[in-house]
């Protein structure tokens, strides 16, 4: 963290001279008063300067990365599961991936556990401020096989029901599978698809179009 720690007559002189070499807005910083100063005897005899330490606050996307990482590493530490955690972020989005050996018990079946360590993190980071970003949570590399897996199901019963012109319903799924297959299937001539249910059991229909 960018930061400068400046001493002047007063601590409204020391931010103002800080927020000056940081090329900052008062908003954009955090600000510790190190010491008040005092103006001493007649203003001069004992006086003490101001000082005060004012850092550049890290980018929201950054701060949420950095939270998020630091909080499933904890939970893993807990777990007493031995697995690194690393991360990326944009402006809206955190994407973590779990690395390591043997880590099937954090997916679970269909990656049910998968997806509530990933809710779980989501509360965890989000909770301290108004601004919610999106948690996508990665276990070595399950989403990519899970993401094949469901594009080769989806484009089989797709045939299926060229074949038939009768719809096939699909096993239930998250929200995130279920569109994949949408987006599948939206380039797939002669069906279309649409969700029915309720969660956890909604689903996606292939119907002929």
């Amino acid at each position: 963290m960018e930061y400068v720690e400046v001493e002047a007559r007063s601590v409204d002189e020391a931010i103002s001279e800080a927020l000056t070499k940081l090329q900052a807005g008062r908003d954009e910083v955090e600000i510790t008063v190190l010491e008040e100063g005092t103006k001493g005897f007649l203003g001069i005899l004992g006086s003490k300067l101001a000082r005060v330490r004012v850092a550049k606050k890290k980018p929201l996307h950054e701060a949420k990365l950095e939270r998020a990482i630091e909080f499933t590493s904890e939970l893993l530490r807990h777990m007493e599961i031995s697995a690194r955690v690393v991360g990326e972020a944009s402006e809206d989005t955190v994407n973590l991936r779990i690395e390591g050996d043997d880590l099937g018990i954090l997916i679970g079946r269909k990656g049910q556990t998968l997806q509530s360590m990933q809710y779980l993190i989501s509360l965890a980071v989000n909770r301290q401020d108004g601004e919610w970003m999106r948690i996508n949570l990665d276990i070595g590399d399950y989403r990519a096989r899970r993401e094949e897996s469901l594009r080769a199901l989806a484009l089989r019963a797709a045939r299926r029901v060229q074949e038939t012109g009768r719809r096939v319903a699909l096993s239930a799924m998250s929200a995130a599978e279920r569109r994949i297959v949408h987006q599948v299937l939206n380039e797939v001539s002669g069906v279309t698809t649409q969700s029915e249910g309720q969660e956890p059991y909604r689903r996606v229909v292939i119907l002929p179009k």
